[in-house]
């Protein structure tokens, strides 16, 4: 097991040993759903509230590492193995972010949920952005789409369009910062947008490359 992986799990492990600990001085019920605002409006027991969050990062850990087992194209994964990796621990340190938050939060300390969770988005759509630029053609990692897995070319072109519309979308979360009231349409807007957009895009370029008049001598 390499650094990055035994990192992510000591991280998840750090999260259970927080969990035990302030499981006898944390308050039965919890706070553990904001709305856009970054006000509560949902609450939970203290046993779920404090361990759902580790159980979820151990669970995605595990399932992270497993997904490149099942993959006819593994040995494309392990091309980008290390960029992959690296998403594992980001999007675990993202989940443990949310975590401490969550119990700062009920142990009321003054900040807006919302307008604390956005710089934790931008860095993870932003790092998502750099895993596209360099994940190869595979079943699970990725734009997949009928066309960029039936084309290493649109898987490509694809997935350099969408390493820039992740980038974007990070800075668009950061501008959000300046408007929380609407800060998660500077979220989630993009990147539908961009999903949107990458998924017509695969289909254009494929379409491009089976016409005839369009093809491109090389």
């Amino acid at each position: 097991m390499n650094k990055i992986k035994i990192l992510t799990l000591l991280i998840i492990l750090l999260s259970f040993v927080i969990a035990f600990w302030l499981y006898p001085i944390m308050p039965e019920i919890m706070p553990f759903h904001w709305n856009a605002s970054g006000v509560v409006n949902g609450h939970m027991p203290k046993l779920f509230a404090l361990f759902l969050m580790p159980v979820i990062g151990l669970f995605c850990f595990i399932l992270f590492i497993k997904i490149p087992d099942f993959d006819p194209k593994k040995k494309n994964i392990e091309s980008f193995r290390k960029y992959y990796d690296y998403f594992i621990l980001i999007f675990t340190l993202f989940l443990f972010y949310l975590y401490v938050l969550t119990i700062l939060f009920t142990l009321n300390a003054p900040f807006n949920m919302t307008f604390m969770l956005i710089p934790a988005f931008a860095v993870l759509f932003f790092y998502v952005g750099i895993l596209c630029e360099n994940a190869k053609q595979n079943w699970f990692i990725g734009i997949r789409t009928p066309w960029t897995l039936s084309s290493k070319v649109v898987w490509n072109k694809t997935h350099k369009v969408a390493a820039r519309g992740f980038k974007i979308v990070a800075i668009l979360c950061l501008i959000g910062m300046l408007f929380i009231d609407y800060a998660i349409w500077f979220i989630l807007l993009p990147v539908i947008l961009v999903a949107i957009y990458s998924f017509w895009y695969s289909y254009r370029e494929y379409k491009n490359q089976q016409d005839p008049k369009k093809e491109r001598v090389t």
